[in-house]
C-alpha cells in the first residue's frame, strides 16, 4: 500500500470505504483492518468485525495508539483489549449493571462505621472509636483483600484520628489477573483494567470507584515526602491529629524562641531551611531541629512557613477562600466574627485541627509582643499570603486580597478561643 503511516504495518489498507471494509472483513470474528478516510485525508479509522457485523472507530495516535482513553504500544494490543470488553460487555451487561448493589466492601464492616462525619472538636473530645466487625460471610474472599482488612483493622485502633479523606484514584495496568475490591468481581483487560489509590492502594474497577466512600487510610510505605504532601493525608498515614511538621516546629519555637525580635519576620539562611524540610522529608517526625544542630530559631520558623507554603491545597481551603474574604469585608466586627465561624466550620477537619492549633501559638506569640515586637496584624501579614491562597494563580486577585488575608489570620489570633 502506497503512503503507508510508519507506525502501521500490514493491517493497514490505504484509502477505502466503510462498505470496502465491510466485504474485506465479512464473515471473521475478530477480524480488523486500517482505512484512511476517504472525506478525510490524514484520518484513520479502525474497521473491526465483532457480533456479526464491522464496528468502525477513530483512530489516533500520539506515540501510542489509543479510540479512547487507553494508549497502547501496537494496534494488535489495542484491539485484542477492544475485544476482551466487547465480549465483556456484550455478554454480561446485565451482570456488570448490577456489580455494585451487593459489594463485599459493605460486608466487611467498616466503610458504613466511616461514612460518620467526625466531630469538629475532635481535638477537644476525642470519639470513641467503635469496633468494626471484620467478618466475612461463607466463602467471601475477604482474606485475600489485604487493603480491606488493614483499613478496617485501622477503625479498630483508638488512637486513630478518623479524618474524611477521599481516594486519589489513578488508572492503573494490574500484571495478571485482578479483582476488584469494592464488588469483588474480576477486573477485565489488557491494560488499564482499572484505578489504583496511589495512597493506600485500594484496587477497583473506574466504575465502581464512583461508590467508594471517602476512608481512604494512606499507607506510610507510599508516602514518599512529607512537604508538598496533601495535609490530609499525611496526617492519616503517621495517625496523628496534625502534620508532625506542625507540631515538631511550634514545640521547639515555643521552648526557645517566644522571646526572638521579629519571630516569623526575620527569615533564617535558606539553604539551612531546605535543610530542614530534607530532614523531615527522610526522618518524619525523628527529624531533629534541636539547638544544638540549629542554634538559629529563625530557621525553624522558616521551615514552619514554607511547610504551608508547599501544601498542595492551603490550610485554608481554595473552597473556602471566597468565603473568608467575603466574611473579612463585613463592617459589622460582630457579624464578621459570626460569618468566619460558620466558613471555619466548611474546612476538612484536618486541617481546620492544623489552623486551630496554629492560631493557639500564634496566640502565644502575640503574649510576648514587647520582646519580639510580633502582634496580630504583623503575624496577619506573614501567615496571610501563607495559610491561604486564591484558587486561580491571578496576581492580581492575589493583591486585591492581601488586606483580607491579613485581616482574616489577624481576627483569627485575636478570637482564637471563641472562634476555635
Amino acid at each position: 500500500v502506497e503512503n503507508r503511516p510508519k507506525y502501521y504495518g500490514r493491517e493497514f489498507h490505504g484509502i477505502i470505504s466503510r462498505e470496502q471494509a465491510d466485504e474485506i472483513l465479512a464473515g471473521v470474528e475478530g477480524a480488523y483492518i486500517l482505512r484512511e478516510s476517504q472525506r478525510q485525508p490524514g484520518c484513520y479509522t479502525l474497521a473491526l468485525r465483532f457480533g456479526n457485523q464491522t464496528l468502525n472507530y477513530r483512530l489516533f495516535y500520539d506515540g501510542k495508539h489509543f479510540v479512547g482513553e487507553k494508549r497502547f504500544e501496537s494496534i494488535h494490543d489495542l484491539v485484542t483489549d477492544g475485544l476482551i470488553t466487547l465480549y465483556i460487555e456484550t455478554k454480561a451487561s446485565e451482570y456488570i449493571s448490577k456489580m455494585t448493589t451487593n459489594p463485599i466492601y459493605e460486608h466487611i464492616g467498616y466503610a458504613t462505621l466511616l461514612r460518620e462525619k467526625v466531630s469538629r472538636r475532635l481535638s477537644r473530645t476525642k470519639n470513641e472509636s467503635r469496633k468494626a466487625s471484620v467478618t466475612s460471610e461463607e466463602n467471601t474472599p475477604v482474606e485475600k483483600i489485604t487493603s480491606l482488612v488493614r483499613r478496617a483493622a485501622l477503625t479498630q485502633n483508638d488512637n486513630h484520628f478518623n479524618y474524611e479523606k477521599a481516594h486519589n484514584f489513578k488508572v492503573h495496568t494490574f500484571r495478571g489477573p485482578h479483582w476488584c475490591e469494592y464488588c469483588a468481581n474480576f477486573m477485565w483487560g489488557l491494560i488499564a483494567q482499572g484505578v489504583r489509590c496511589s495512597d493506600c492502594g485500594l484496587n477497583v474497577h473506574k466504575q465502581c470507584s464512583k461508590y467508594v466512600p471517602n476512608d481512604c487510610q494512606p499507607d506510610l510505605k507510599r508516602i514518599k515526602r512529607v512537604y508538598c504532601c496533601d495535609l490530609t493525608t499525611l496526617v492519616k498515614a503517621h495517625n496523628t491529629q496534625r502534620p508532625m511538621v506542625v507540631d515538631s516546629c511550634i514545640r521547639e519555637i515555643e521552648a526557645r524562641g517566644l522571646k526572638s525580635e521579629g519571630l516569623y519576620r526575620v527569615s533564617g539562611f535558606t539553604e539551612h531551611i531546605e535543610d530542614v524540610k530534607m530532614a523531615f522529608d527522610r526522618d518524619g517526625d525523628k527529624a531533629d531541629i534541636s539547638a544544638s544542630i540549629y542554634p538559629d530559631i529563625n530557621i525553624i520558623a522558616g521551615a514552619l512557613k514554607l511547610y504551608f507554603r508547599d501544601l498542595p491545597i492551603p490550610v485554608i481551603t481554595y473552597d473556602t477562600y471566597s468565603k473568608f474574604i467575603e466574611a473579612a469585608k463585613i463592617s459589622n466586627p460582630d457579624e464578621r466574627l459570626e460569618a468566619i465561624h460558620e466558613v471555619l466550620m466548611l474546612l476538612p477537619a484536618a486541617h481546620y485541627e492544623t489552623l486551630r492549633y496554629l492560631m493557639i501559638h500564634l496566640k502565644k506569640v502575640t503574649l510576648h509582643e514587647k520582646e519580639n515586637f510580633m502582634n496580630a496584624e504583623n503575624l496577619g501579614i506573614v501567615f496571610g499570603p501563607t495559610l491561604m491562597r486564591p484558587p486561580e494563580d491571578s496576581t492580581l486577585a492575589t493583591l486585591n486580597d492581601m488586606r483580607y488575608q491579613k485581616l482574616i489570620v489577624q481576627i483569627l489570633i485575636e478570637n482564637e478561643d471563641v472562634l476555635f
